[in-house]
């Protein structure tokens, strides 16, 4: 599917014209229809919640959006609960999903009135050293082994950090239940960036079960299910879109077949999706500073890995467009990369139009496709360099009637939408 990005060329200009190139921008609108798809596709369940995940955009307004649509937030540090105290946002509408959790990152999520949700049984005593125990305590399950969908291994949940075993939920329930808690919840986190409607479901199926077992084992009150993130997004123009309709069908059969036979059926069903209410809806925008043609051909951008790390760690696919050209044809090939020391490439070897039809010289801009803040913490570290800087606009071309288009600008970034270095795309960098 081609990547065709929010923003023309002419309103980056104008933006661009305020706030100097690279910065990050988001679209208002989607944001706020994403939301609301998701919802009606959990809307069978009266108590559906989404908390995103902080760490995903930690972006006021960006939290403050979420939070006038009714979402909660996911946080998993302190910093995260002071960004979400600063604009309001408290109570059961954080969930604090720690791990290696620090004393005051504890205490500071108790102070605020947050669903708690463990990621060990030692962390009870933990918990209860700093007075009474909430009423409604989360716990987080790792199955071990490794995570399938059909013949397909998604993950190893064995080899990862998080979480505790059924055993240990079971006893660190009844320990709570002496403790004074009355309502618990579940959670598990077993495979990130899933691109099949399956994920979802299958894992529902999985918790649905533990809960039955838990709720019989020890005749605890299950008041959630909290699924977590791991609905991915197709980065790349050949990966399949995550239908969230079908989504919701496919964990409502499992909820309808395994807790409602089992007087189950007031359990609530929460997520912490990031990625996926976010990714498609942000754009990183850099200019083109040189170009340089020794045994290969570079194009520098006034963006590097401060303000971009998943390439750089991760050799992450981010579709590069070349705003204006869109429709370019796509025969030349280029390392794109920024000026930070130890920046070898973001993006090697991508198909892009000829300069002199792209405009790929000094002036050029360029845009990143779906791309959550992940990582922004270190990306603000690479070089000893500033991150960009967010700010909030509003972008009044827009269809009569429709939604505003709110661009959340964050100057000192580079981004571009593309499917092997396609500069034909846009002078953007959406992600």
């Amino acid at each position: 599917m081609k990547k065709t990005p929010f923003l023309s060329l002419e309103k980056a200009r104008q933006i661009a014209a305020q706030i100097p190139t690279p910065f990050h921008i988001y679209d208002e609108a989607g944001i706020r229809e994403n939301v609301r798809q998701l919802k009606a596709a959990f809307a069978w369940n009266p108590g559906f919640r989404e908390y995103f995940a902080v760490k995903a955009t930690p972006n006021p307004y960006i939290l403050k959006l979420f939070h006038e649509e009714g979402c909660g937030c996911d946080c998993a540090s302190y910093a995260e609960l002071l960004l979400c105290e600063a604009v309001g946002i408290t109570g059961h509408d954080i969930m604090f999903s720690s791990n290696v959790t620090p004393e005051k990152d504890l205490l500071k999520a108790r102070e605020l009135g947050a669903y708690i949700n463990l990621d060990d049984a030692t962390y009870v005593d933990f918990l209860a050293s700093m007075g009474p125990v909430p009423e409604t305590v989360c716990l987080r399950f790792n199955p071990g082994g490794s995570f399938s969908l059909g013949n397909t291994i998604m993950d190893m949940p064995r080899d990862a950090k998080y979480g505790m075993t059924e055993d240990q939920m079971a006893g660190a329930i009844a320990r709570l239940q002496k403790l004074g808690t009355r309502h618990f919840g579940i959670h598990a986190f077993l495979a990130s960036n899933t691109t099949t409607n399956e994920y979802y479901p299958e894992l529902a199926s999985k918790l649905f079960l533990l809960a039955v077992r838990l709720r019989n084992a020890t005749g605890a009150h299950i008041a959630f299910v909290n699924l977590s993130g791991g609905i991915g997004v197709d980065y790349r123009p050949e990966q399949p879109k995550c239908d969230i309709q079908a989504i919701g069908r496919g964990v409502r059969e499992r909820y309808e077949r395994i807790l409602t036979p089992n007087g189950m059926g007031d359990v609530a069903i929460f997520a912490e999706l990031g990625r996926f209410m976010m990714a498609p809806y942000g754009h990183l925008v850099s200019t083109v500073l040189h170009q340089k043609h020794i045994y290969r051909e570079y194009v520098g951008l006034d963006a590097c890995a401060a303000d971009l790390m998943r390439p750089a760690m991760y050799g992450a696919y981010h579709h590069i467009t070349v705003l204006g050209k869109e429709d370019a044809i796509l025969d030349h090939v280029y390392d794109v990369t920024g000026g930070a020391v130890r920046e070898q490439r973001q993006v090697r070897h991508r198909a892009e139009p000829a300069p002199d039809r792209c405009g790929g010289y000094p002036g050029d801009s360029r845009y990143r496709g779906p791309r959550p803040l992940h990582g922004l913490q270190l990306q603000r570290e690479a070089a000893q360099r500033r991150g960009a800087a967010e700010n909030r606009r509003q972008l009044s071309a827009h269809p009569p009637g429709g939604d505003t288009h709110g661009l959340f600008c964050n100057p000192g970034l580079h981004g571009v939408y593309v499917p092997q270095l396609t500069w034909a795309d846009s002078p953007i960098w959406a992600e």
